[in-house]
């Protein structure tokens, strides 16, 4: 039986699962999880805010879906099917999210930072590459990759060679690493804390740096939650029910 509209007031979020970048074992246990999770956002859930690097690689071809990823993306279909409104927010994993997660699967794709209100709540949702100061050879990157000329000449190649290409820039984009790792790991709290300064929000939901956790900004009405990682042994995820944000596992 699919739940009243009025029995869902869950919004769950996930990101940095990097489906596709560990060995089968623990790819198949993600996936097991992801089930147990999907299962609660059908039973409960309203919308799902998928914050980046779902994938460790993706990039849409005009004819061609990437291998490996089938299960992921009945599994995400699915959750629409039942009604579930899901939101994509490109990561720096994703390359280029074209047309087929909204055409064909009927989710909505964004880029860089957003917001929604929900329940008299203020959200700002992002990934979190990009933001902030510092960190300039990733920003030109990024906009190297995603310009639209040189996507149509990446999606141009042959599609072996130009996964085989993506899986290199996602190794390169997964080690990059500045020299002063504190103040990257900082980065995206350091950008949450100037905005609150000059807007009003109840919560600023990212992942990008992997480090988990909800810390109160200093305008003292204000959070910063980061949805944490699945590649290190644990399958966290934010939800907002009943008035609250909390981070939990499965």
């Amino acid at each position: 039986m699919t739940p009243q509209d009025s029995d869902r007031e869950g919004i769950y979020f996930i990101s940095d699962l990097h489906f596709g970048l560990q060995d089968r074992e623990q790819e198949m246990l993600k996936y097991e999880k992801l089930e147990r999770l999907f299962a609660l956002v059908k039973a409960e859930g309203r919308s799902l805010y998928m914050l980046g690097d779902i994938f460790d690689y993706w990039m849409e071809f005009r004819h061609v879906i990437p291998k490996g990823f089938s299960r992921l993306i009945c599994l995400v279909g699915d959750l629409v099917q039942n009604g579930i409104e899901v939101t994509y927010v490109a990561g720096n994993h994703d390359f280029h999210l074209g047309a087929f997660f909204e055409t064909e699967l009927g989710l909505k794709t964004l880029y860089g930072l957003n917001r929604f209100d929900y329940a008299g709540r203020r959200f700002l949702f992002a990934h979190g590459d990009g933001l902030g100061e510092g960190d300039h050879g990733y920003k030109l990157f990024a906009r190297f990759v995603r310009n639209r000329f040189n996507l149509g000449l990446l999606t141009a190649f042959h599609a072996d060679l130009a996964i085989a290409l993506m899986k290199r820039m996602s190794y390169l984009s997964r080690h990059h690493k500045p020299a002063d790792i504190p103040k990257e790991s900082n980065r995206l709290l350091n950008f949450a804390e100037s905005i609150a300064a000059d807007q009003e929000f109840d919560y600023f939901v990212c992942g990008h740096n992997h480090s988990q956790g909800i810390y109160p900004l200093g305008n003292g009405a204000s959070r910063y939650i980061n949805l944490g990682t699945w590649i290190d042994g644990r399958y966290p995820y934010g939800v907002f029910m009943h008035d609250s944000f909390h981070l939990k596992e499965l």
